[in-house]
């Protein structure tokens, strides 16, 4: 078992502070692995094996379905000595009402809780409703190229080199812990991709016309890095003789969101200061999700590039979104607290570098301005705008 601990000190930080930690994001990303990591941490740590309960729902455990009574009690029952019990409940959303037996945990007994799941149960408005305050959401996504790195250790090759296989073959550690050919990686992450739309969005959600659902899905994939509205995803089904309307685009799209398939990039004024609300990007989960549905093609790398920085930021806690100036537009504005960083990026740096700079030097501002490209030729300063190679951005600590 490979530790990721990035995750495992957070999970520290937070150890037996009165909160609900919440480990959100899209099946197998290896939620259920830190939450093992997170039980021999515990035992290391001189917690006794008895005072660690993990429990695990799977909808295949219970064929009428658990509510949150059957789950309460089969904790509680597990808990038969005095004392601090540490509860790592995998994939809860399987549970009806899963945030009261939690939320019952949390008030009458004494409990450090963790919870993990993957779909948009977990994610209801119940938890504000009986967890209000009282929990953490810590996103979790695919291997960060650090991590993959990590996983790849024993390979001897340099960074750049595992840097094309990270962009080719995504973060997915199932496919990352083998050595599988292109074709093998892309079959399993498809799997991956149809449990979480058959599972988590088309039941669920009852969609009757499941090819136009995906044709939805496809032109989201499609359109991965660049600005589009729900009516230009209508106009477009039209033009294909198609019809749907913007509202169901707008549930598709939530759906799609609550399952951690996509992630949302919204606009932020630059000028004005405030976040808009239209022309959004989207960004998918992993690459390899793209390529396992439309294959891999050199031309589609630019819009991954963009991808794999939208999720390095996320993984480093910061706030992400387009930014908007007058008349230009930069590719990613990202903020944490009091600190700020502006990142274009580009496959390969032009002749006239001028073409990716000029957005990020008319920002008047003295926050740290990052060109992040693959062009190996490319390092160093242009007017005080840093030129870094994608593999030396996605490994820096800090910026």
């Amino acid at each position: 078992m490979i530790v990721r601990p990035h995750y495992m000190e957070l999970l520290k930080t937070y150890r037996d502070v009165p909160l609900v930690k919440i480990l959100a994001g899209i099946r197998r990303c290896g939620k259920s692995t830190i939450l093992e990591m997170l039980r021999e941490d515990l035992r290391k740590s001189g917690v006794s094996a008895g005072h660690i309960i993990s429990m695990r729902y799977t909808s295949e455990d219970f064929d009428d379905g658990m509510t949150d009574k059957d789950m309460y009690r089969g904790i509680r029952e597990k808990m038969t000595e005095t004392g601090r019990y540490y509860l790592l409940l995998d994939e809860v959303q399987e549970v009806r009402g899963w945030e009261k037996a939690v939320n019952s945990l949390l008030e009458n007994a004494d409990t450090d809780i963790y919870v993990t799941g993957s779909n948009s149960k977990l994610m209801s408005s119940e938890i504000s409703t009986y967890l209000t305050g009282r929990y953490l959401s810590i996103p979790v996504f695919t291997l960060s190229f650090a991590e993959y790195m990590e996983f790849k250790k024993t390979g001897g090759r340099t960074p750049k080199e595992l840097l094309t296989e990270y962009i080719r073959m995504g973060g997915f550690p199932i496919v990352a812990l083998s050595n599988f050919d292109e074709n093998a990686a892309y079959q399993i992450v498809e799997g991956i991709y149809h449990s979480v739309i058959t599972s988590d969005i088309t039941k669920r959600h009852n969609i009757a016309n499941f090819d136009l659902f995906n044709r939805v899905v496809k032109y989201v994939i499609e359109n991965v890095g660049k600005t589009f509205s729900a009516n230009a995803i209508v106009k477009f089904l039209k033009n294909e003789g198609r019809s749907l309307s913007v509202e169901s685009v707008y549930n598709y799209l939530e759906w799609l969101e609550k399952a951690f398939v996509i992630y949302r990039c919204q606009r932020y004024d630059l000028q004005g200061k405030s976040v808009l609300n239209t022309q959004e990007k989207f960004y998918l989960a992993d690459p390899s999700l793209k390529y396992c549905m439309m294959g891999f093609h050199p031309q589609s790398i630019a819009a991954m590039l963009e991808n794999i920085v939208y999720f390095e930021l996320r993984r480093k806690g910061y706030e992400v979104y387009i930014g908007k100036n007058e008349r230009r537009e930069i590719d990613f504005v990202a903020v944490r607290r009091d600190e700020r960083i502006y990142v274009q990026v580009c496959r390969e740096l032009p002749e006239d570098s001028d073409r990716e700079t000029a957005n990020l030097l008319e920002i008047k501002d003295h926050y740290p301005k990052y060109v992040v490209t693959l062009d190996e030729l490319a390092a160093g300063n242009i007017n005080g705008v840093k030129i870094v190679h994608l593999a030396d951005f996605l490994l820096q600590e800090s910026y």
